[in-house]
This record gives C-alpha cells, structure tokens and sequence, in this order.
C-alpha cells in the first residue's frame, strides 16, 4: 500500500501517469478520499502529459485518524462561523499544508503544481503562503480565502453539511451522502447520478469516519481570512469557479483572482460544489492549457527530483 510516515502521522497516497511528466497534485475538500475524485478528471489529466498524485487528508479515507485530539460539535461550529465567534481547532490548514509537503518530500519531489479543491483550495493556499518555493503553480476550484465579509452559503447548502445520517447502515449513509451533494452541487446537474455524489458507494465503502469531517471542518473555520496574506503571493494562479456554487459562492472565487496579483480567473456556467462529468473535458483542458504554458516557459532541464520515488 502507498502509505508513509510523514509529518508524524501516517498518509496514504496514489499516483499516475509518467513519472519524467511535471508533476501536479491535487488536494481534496472537506471529508473527501481520494475515491471521489471522478476517474475522468484524473485520466484527462494523465493524457495531457501530467503526472497526477493524490492523497487522502488526514482524519479521512486511509490516512491516520486523529481521535485522540477530541470530538467536535459541526452544528455549534457552524454556528460560531456565522456569529464570527472564535474557535480553536485541534489542527490547522496549515498542519494539513505541511502533510502534502511531507508527500513531495516522500517522493522526492523538489517542486509541484498544486490543485486543491475547495478545503483543499484553502490548504494550497497555505503552501502557496509558506512554501511557494515549492510550487510550481496554484490552481484553486470552488475555494475562498475566508474573508468574512464574502456572501454566505445558501441556507440549505450550510444545514446539509452538518445534519447527521438518519442510520448508519451502508445503504443510509450512501443516500445521505448522495443527497448532500445533490443540494450542494446545485440545480444544473444531478450529482448522484454525474458528480462527486455517483462516488459515494465507493467512499463509504472504503472508510466512514465522521469525527475527521468534523476536525477538518474546524480548521476551516479557525483559520480566518487570507485576504491580505494573499497578496503576497507571486505564483501562476489560476481560479476556476461555477456560478451556481450554493456552498461557496462564486464571489468568494473572485476574491481569490483579486487578491492574488496577476491570477487568472475562470468561471463554469452552472456549475455548483461539484466536478460533473459532462464538464470535466472543459475543466482538464483550461487546467492543461495553464500548466503547459508555465512548462514551457521552465528552463529545458531534467526534471528537479532528488532521488526518493521518481
């Protein structure tokens, strides 16, 4: 199995695609394994010259649980997010930065481009913040900089996230999580049947850990806005958000591209918190069009890996 001891803790990972090819990996949002990424986006990817990495988060799929850090109450997390209340959270974004650093240093990996979907959006940022050395590019999809003042999710979006399951048998939790994405990945498409939703047997039966969805929702939370930070950063970046996101508005992807000096701003009509199939084309072509176009202005040299796992 393709696990390793990193940053303390134990993270699984999985690669494809050509090893000499630049490498890009992706970080996944909130309570996410690497199952949910949709095999399409991942194989579009790998035919367009890209090496593609992926990793399960800690606290999900098969990395390292962190129960020993406590349990967390989402509804009352919710609720301090929407008074702007503080809160302290077991680990932070950055924590979950430091993870994927551990990984490229793991497959010895001097430099990456860096795609990190919603959550992992926010921990790019971090490693874009802290590590741009390292990073090759920053690609965010319906992700935030937590600026308190961006539009609030949809009602029925924020309450999806943190109402429990009716049971916890396998058929339950399936219907639960395939509705939670059917609300929050919006009207256009149905995604139990074409988005992150249609994955939810294979996640469920892979892992259910509910109290690591919970932690890393509190490091969201915790961590505050990056506006200002942000406009430090000097890397390629590229934002690609829908304009019928109800969990993460499109102005907060708008806010990203304004805050980060030159980024590039895409935004996928009727596109909700989802990576529906029938959109995944356009998606890997705009996200290989940017890459490519950082490659070819690299010097022509061997790729910059340092023995380890190349």
């Amino acid at each position: 199995m393709p696990s390793f001891q990193g940053n303390g803790i134990n993270l699984y990972f999985e690669q494809f695609g050509a090893r000499t090819d630049p490498p890009l990996l992706l970080l996944h949002g909130i309570g996410c394994q690497l199952v949910q990424w949709p095999q399409s986006f991942i194989d579009g990817l790998v035919a367009r010259s890209l090496r593609v990495i992926c990793m399960d988060n800690r606290d999900v799929g098969l990395s390292e649980k962190l129960d020993a850090l406590g349990q967390i109450d989402a509804t009352a997390l919710m609720s301090a997010m929407a008074s702007g209340q503080p809160v302290v959270a077991p680990y932070t974004l950055a924590d979950m930065a430091a993870d994927a650093l551990s990984l490229m240093d793991h497959l010895g990996l001097e430099d990456a481009h860096m795609l990190g979907v919603s959550m992992g959006g926010m921990i790019a940022q971090h490693l874009a913040l802290g590590h741009a050395d390292r990073l090759r590019s920053l690609i965010t999809v319906m992700s935030s900089t937590g600026n308190p003042d961006l539009p609030p999710p949809a009602p029925e979006a924020a309450a999806v996230l943190v109402t429990a399951p009716p049971a916890t048998d396998r058929d339950s939790l399936i219907a639960y999580q395939q509705s939670m994405w059917d609300v929050i990945g919006g009207e256009r498409y149905r995604s139990r049947e074409e988005g992150i939703g249609r994955l939810a047997p294979a996640a469920i039966d892979r892992m259910v850990h509910p109290q690591g969805f919970a932690r890393q929702l509190a490091a969201i939370v915790a961590d505050g806005s990056r506006v200002e930070r942000l406009e430090s950063v000097a890397l390629p970046t590229l934002v690609i958000h829908g304009d019928a996101d109800p969990l993460v508005p499109l102005a907060a992807g708008e806010d990203i591209a304004q805050s980060i000096p030159g980024a590039e701003l895409e935004v996928v009509r009727e596109m909700g918190h989802d990576l529906p199939e029938s959109l995944i084309p356009t998606l890997v072509a705009r996200i290989s069009r940017f890459l490519h176009g950082i490659e070819a202005q690299r010097p022509v040299t061997p790729d910059r890996i340092r023995g380890g796992l190349a």
